[in-house]
């Protein structure tokens, strides 16, 4: 595969963009995504790998720390019904093979259902949840022990090995960050109910709009924009410390940067959203 068969995309989410019906918040984060759509488009790409992490709803009682999923849905949220996704499962299968060969444990799942991690970025950047065939790679990134930086650069480049092999225009996704702190996440429970959930994050939310760390996420974009490896791992594995439980996330950009050949990423845009509790990112690779 050449390098112009893969284009990177990166972008964070946030259920409070879809409550923002009104469109009244993150005006320059939502022109960056009508940018990058028209690119994504433009591309036109044979199929979509997307890593993303996961806000222990697909994964409560055991925690892949990297897995392929040969099949998958979308659980209805933020207004949006129950959705499934176009899971090429031939590739996905092999692809899981590449990656064991290549001495990464990894989990496959079958039939699990995602939340907005992997449906969000496909409706902003595709319009739609079935624009394009789509391979997700859930990478832990809420449950401790989470992998270190340097191993979810280690895996991304195992995918975009793989990647290689194939005659095929890729769009490679990461989602989730820059920095914020979810109260749900913040609570360290792996098993309660949606409404225990609603109730924590209506609590939590006065305190988690000011806990965006801008200059925490400029200094990721800037390391993107070099892509410096050093420099990403170390914001990445202090990410919790420095940018709140939600920025560990970024795990997905470091995957997608890497699958994508280890390229500059440029930012399109960034915004911090407080009414959303996000540092809100884009990039891509061209």
């Amino acid at each position: 595969m050449t390098e112009q068969n893969r284009l990177v995309v990166c972008a964070s989410h946030s259920p409070g963009m879809e409550r923002d019906t009104d469109l009244v918040f993150g005006t320059e984060f939502r022109a960056g995504l009508a940018e990058a759509r028209a690119v994504v488009t433009e591309f036109d790409p044979d199929f979509v790998v997307l890593f993303g992490g996961d806000h222990r709803r697909a994964f409560r009682h055991i925690v892949p720390t990297f897995a392929v999923a040969l099949s998958a849905s979308i659980l209805p949220e933020g207004g949006h019904a129950e959705g499934r996704l176009d899971v090429p499962a031939d590739i996905a299968a092999e692809l899981g093979a590449h990656l064991l060969d290549s001495e990464f444990d990894i989990s496959i799942c079958r039939e699990v259902g995602l939340d907005h991690a992997f449906a969000q970025p496909l409706r902003d950047l595709t319009g739609d949840l079935n624009a394009y065939p789509v391979i997700p790679l859930p990478i832990n990134c809420a449950t401790g022990p989470l992998p270190s930086a340097a191993r979810v650069l280690s895996f991304g480049d195992a995918v975009g090995r793989f990647l290689d092999t194939i005659d095929a225009r890729v769009l490679v996704v990461g989602t989730g960050g820059l920095s914020h702190s979810p109260p749900s996440l913040e609570l360290d429970a792996f098993d309660i109910s949606d409404e225990e959930r609603r109730r924590v994050i209506t609590e939590g939310a006065a305190a988690a709009r000011k806990k965006i760390k801008p200059e925490w996420d400029r200094a990721f974009l800037d390391a993107l924009a070099e892509w410096d490896g050093a420099e990403l791992a170390a914001l990445t594995d202090d990410a919790r410390a420095q940018a709140g439980v939600g920025a560990n996330e970024v795990r997905t950009w470091l995957a997608a940067g890497a699958a994508g050949g280890g390229k500059p990423l440029h930012t399109v845009a960034y915004q911090p959203v407080e009414e959303w509790i996000t540092g809100m990112g884009l990039v891509v690779s061209r």
